[in-house]
């Protein structure tokens, strides 16, 4: 440091200039370190912070909308906000700070603030208590979950029959899955309104459009089938545009994996194995595979006989020929003659079987995959 010849104009003393002072303004550089350091401090801070917390989802409003944030308290974010509002004088060096934060109530956090650092080569430490105030109140999500809005209706049905209740279950939980990945990619507009029973299936009702679609979707890819869509208009937007909600019906496959149907399009009956696309299955006389060649949104007609666990284990008695075996009846008790399908397995001593009128069926154990 050098004495630059000049007098503070406040005490008078001679002021040392820095050799490497950075660029100040003309009153910054007239004063001396003691009356510099009375008019500046190392920090300013706020008196007081207020955070907007929504009291129903926990999200925080910051700049001009709400984020999730997923705390289960709010010291993390006092913190975070203290931080965005203190601001370090321009000269300052080295500095550093612990905060310890005092929860005073359910909406005030007092955050003690401890600061070091120093200013024209002088170290200095500054104590600071900023009162952080929750403001609980609604967020507009919540704000439209709780006021019932909605923007799509996605109808779960299913055709020449109702959906089952693990359908309709699983239907649900795809939608709020769907919502979670959106939520997690920060989209603050999907969700779910409400789920509802309705005679022949759910209707499902979300808070957009695109999310209706998409759940439509992903139900069809689980399950098979198809889905519609069906625009109402039902109000005008602050620019005169068209706001529309859509309906998205959609139609469940007619049989499901695990029954036994009798397709027109098949000499034989069929132990379905899947609906997605196209119809799969085992033909039960032949064990070969078969699948449908109805196109999509269609299915074959079929006459429904069964299902894979209505089969009953009855006695394997003989082996006749390679399309024929004998089994016992296991209502009359009686030996009968029937196909021998190709997935049997002849070194078995019991198998499955499904009656149909005076007809038995050998079908694959429930636990068996082809």
């Amino acid at each position: 440091m050098t004495r630059s010849g000049a007098f503070c104009p406040r005490c008078g003393e001679s002021i040392e200039q820095l050799d490497s002072a950075p660029e100040r303004t003309a009153k910054d550089s007239s004063l001396c370190t003691d009356c510099y350091l009375e008019e500046y401090d190392l920090i300013d801070a706020p008196d007081r912070i207020h955070v907007r917390v929504c009291s129903q989802c926990g999200a925080v409003h910051r700049g001009n909308r709400w984020v999730d944030v997923g705390a289960s308290d709010y010291t993390d974010i006092a913190i975070e906000a203290v931080t965005e509002e203190l601001t370090v004088h321009v000269d300052a060096g080295d500095v550093t700070w612990e905060v310890a934060p005092e929860q005073v109530d359910p909406t005030t956090i007092r955050m003690h603030c401890h600061f070091t650092g120093s200013l024209r080569g002088q170290s200095l430490d500054e104590e600071i208590t900023v009162p952080v105030k929750l403001s609980y109140e609604t967020c507009e999500r919540c704000g439209r979950i709780a006021g019932g809005s909605y923007a799509s209706i996605v109808q779960v049905r299913a055709r020449d029959r109702e959906p089952t209740d693990e359908e309709t279950d699983r239907a649900t939980e795809l939608a709020h899955e769907q919502v979670e990945r959106l939520e997690s990619s920060g989209d603050r507009d999907a969700f779910v309104t409400e789920v509802n029973d309705v005679q022949g299936g759910i209707d499902i009702r979300l808070s957009t459009n695109r999310l209706g679609e998409q759940v439509s979707r992903k139900i069809t890819q689980e399950f098979g089938g198809y889905y519609r869509d069906y625009e109402t208009l039902v109000t005008e937007d602050s620019d005169g545009n068209p706001v529309y909600r859509v309906t998205f019906a959609v139609y469940l496959p007619p049989y499901r994996a695990g029954e036994v149907i009798d397709p027109e399009d098949s000499d034989e009956p069929v132990l379905v194995r899947s609906a997605r696309g196209n119809l799969k299955g085992t033909g039960l006389v032949s064990g070969e595979t078969y699948e449908s060649a109805f196109e999509d949104k269609d299915a074959p007609e079929a006459t429904r006989l069964g299902w894979q666990a209505d089969g009953q284990e009855t006695t394997l008695v003989a082996i006749e020929d390679e399309n024929a075996v004998q089994v016992l009846d296991p209502e009359t008790y009686e030996t009968k003659t029937i196909a021998r399908p190709a997935y049997l397995d002849t070194d078995s001593e019991t198998v499955t079987v499904l009656r149909n009128g005076g007809d038995l069926y050998i079908i694959p154990a429930e636990d068996e995959t082809q």
